[in-house]
């Protein structure tokens, strides 16, 4: 028998990942993201200042990976959160969003993830969709998220829990069917993403 019913959203609990790992860095930059987390841990003002500049000192390549752990290791409550996401640039932003399963077991920043969502910033977007999206973004809103993946090009890779969201999922079915339909009747080819992801939208059958 076919179950009509397309799976709930995971259990938050479930999706909680371990705290993040310490960036392989040496030298100076070490140095530097010994005082930022030992400032990190007494919240002392400097620390949201260590964060603005991770780069600068870490180098780009693991600026994602040095605010996130200082994030974590300050605690940061969902009004920080929210600050450091509105005041931030685009990569403090995004840092912000990988965060949130580090720090988050509830739903209290999904409104980042839905306002990440609503830009076409394809870096953005990536993080937006991870685990934090997969345990507390809405049916509704989970939807519109792949399908926001699809319009931007962001490989579905990135959203988290895909397989377990969408099997049995008959309405992103045919939000996929309509898009796919509008993309032929515009004489565009549909990204192959499309086609992955339909695919995992098959009921799941109950012997």
């Amino acid at each position: 028998m076919v179950n009509p019913h397309p799976p709930k959203r995971p259990d938050s609990a479930s999706h909680t990942p371990a705290p993040p790992p310490t960036p392989p860095l040496g030298g100076a930059a070490r140095a530097w993201l010994d005082q930022a987390l030992a400032e990190a841990t007494a919240r002392t003002p400097d620390w949201e200042i260590r964060f603005t500049t991770a780069g600068r000192h870490c180098g780009h390549e693991h600026a994602d990976s040095v605010r996130t752990l200082l994030l974590h290791t300050a605690q940061a409550t969902p009004d920080t959160l929210a600050r450091l996401y509105h005041q931030g640039s685009a990569a403090e932003r995004r840092a912000v969003l990988l965060s949130l399963p580090f720090l988050l077991t509830g739903p209290e920043a999904v409104d980042l993830v839905e306002d990440a969502l609503r830009s076409n910033d394809t870096r953005l977007i990536a993080a937006a969709v991870g685990p934090y999206a997969a345990a507390h973004l809405d049916t509704h809103s989970w939807r519109h998220a792949v399908l926001k993946c699809l319009f931007t090009g962001v490989p579905v890779d990135h959203v988290a829990g895909m397989p377990a969201r969408a099997r049995g999922d008959a309405e992103l079915a045919r939000m996929l069917g309509d898009y796919a339909a509008e993309r032929r009747a515009a004489g565009r080819t549909c990204p192959a993403d499309l086609h992955r992801v339909l695919a995992m939208t098959a009921p799941t059958e109950d012997f």
